[in-house]
């Protein structure tokens, strides 16, 4: 009865993708490598990874199929005299496939600019024909099947596939699923205790998506005369800093805003690594981790209370308590143990009151769970934080 149920919804589902996709799918003449790669994902999801992970290489190998076929095609098309004597005007070679009726090319095109916009190719037909060999990967379909190895515990094997997915990125439907991608790698890499191949990886998601980090610290390496966007951030990251430092953690909050909710994990992850390994600059990361998740917090808050003004965290705290998306958000941010390395970074840098404040903070959240506890601990006996050697 279940295995029907389970039938059922499938069968369901892969009528509704048929149905969205229908303009894509008259465009395929070999079975949908999409639809494989679908209900892939509903396998996976249920716990069924054996039949997923068959589900995800059919899809990989299908779409490869698909598109060597119609690469095949256009080559056999543009190899015919006539089309060789217009030269490489992709919008005359188009033509001449309609008005000639060489279906098959015809369809090649047509699924071809589905996929990239034609005006990327710049009116040329070896662009087109090269564009083939590129939509033959298939990034979706090897994330996928990484997963599987990653639940299975298969570590290496999943980062294979997730550094493969990366590599195809200019594929992706969605672009900025890349990022995620980064993300993945370096948790795999955590996992594996690879911690500098690790940050590494966080870097190249900071250094990429983060330009107020970005300009800062060009600023810092530079001398003389600096332009205006690396002058402005790194005047930002200094007052920042300095209000954070003197003024404590209210008018730091009341003063700053920065939502790049991408590149939060990154900082904050970094910040952890930094913070237990000793290093001052954890500072500046768990400082941008911590302003990022309080910015959006704030927005949400404003968005149901469009009078809100920031005061105080525990005022803050209270409309947090009553929202149980803030709630879920700052469990996911892990919001507390950022709050907490913030202050044991402050502490190590010798900026023993506003580490204070965050501790007080933390004391008053039973909700902290852990960091409440060892904020406690360190109202009653301030310390550093001891330092771990990684491997």
């Amino acid at each position: 009865m279940i295995f029907k149920k389970r039938g059922f919804k499938i069968f369901i589902f892969a009528v509704f993708i048929l149905i969205i996709y229908t303009p894509a799918a008259f465009s395929q003449p070999v079975q949908p490598w999409w639809l494989s790669l679908e209900l892939g994902k509903i396998l996976f999801r249920s716990g069924d990874y054996g039949a997923s992970l068959m589900l995800f290489e059919d899809a990989r190998r299908d779409r490869r199929v698909m598109y060597e076929q119609m690469e095949k095609n256009f080559i056999n098309f543009l190899s015919v005299n006539e089309v060789r004597r217009i030269g490489d005007s992709l919008d005359r070679v188009e033509r001449f496939s309609y008005d000639r009726h060489y279906t098959a090319a015809s369809n090649a095109l047509e699924e071809l600019f589905y996929r990239i916009p034609k005006e990327n190719f710049k009116n040329s037909a070896s662009s087109a024909l090269n564009a083939f060999d590129r939509l033959k990967n298939y990034p979706e379909a090897e994330y996928w099947i990484g997963e599987v190895y990653r639940i299975e515990g298969e570590l290496s094997l999943a980062l294979s596939q997730y550094r493969k997915a990366y590599e195809m990125r200019d594929v992706l439907e969605n672009q900025d699923f890349a990022v995620d991608l980064l993300y993945k790698t370096a948790e795999v890499l955590k996992t594996r205790q690879e911690y500098n191949e690790m940050e590494r990886v966080y870097f190249s998601i900071i250094n990429n998506e983060d330009t107020l980090w970005q300009n800062a610290r060009k600023a810092e390496a530079n001398h003389g005369t600096l332009p205006y966007a690396q002058a402005s951030a790194s005047f930002a990251s200094q007052a920042m800093t300095r209000t954070l430092e003197n003024d404590g953690i209210s008018r730091f909050l009341e003063f700053y805003r920065y939502n790049n909710g991408v590149v939060e994990p990154a900082h904050r992850q970094i910040g952890f690594f930094y913070a237990v390994t000793g290093r001052p600059t954890a500072q500046h990361h768990l400082m941008y981790a911590f302003l990022i998740q309080n910015s959006i917090i704030i927005e949400e808050v404003k968005r149901r209370q469009f009078d809100f003004t920031f005061t105080n965290l525990q005022a803050l705290f209270q409309e947090i308590n009553s929202s149980a998306l803030l709630l879920s958000y700052i469990d996911d941010a892990e919001y507390f143990k950022t709050a907490y390395y913030l202050g044991a970074s402050l502490y190590r840098n010798g900026k023993t009151a506003v580490a204070r404040s965050f501790w007080e903070f933390l004391a008053s959240q039973s909700r902290a769970g852990e960091w409440q506890s060892r904020a406690v601990m360190q109202l009653r006996n301030p310390r550093m934080e001891p330092i771990v050697e990684m491997p």
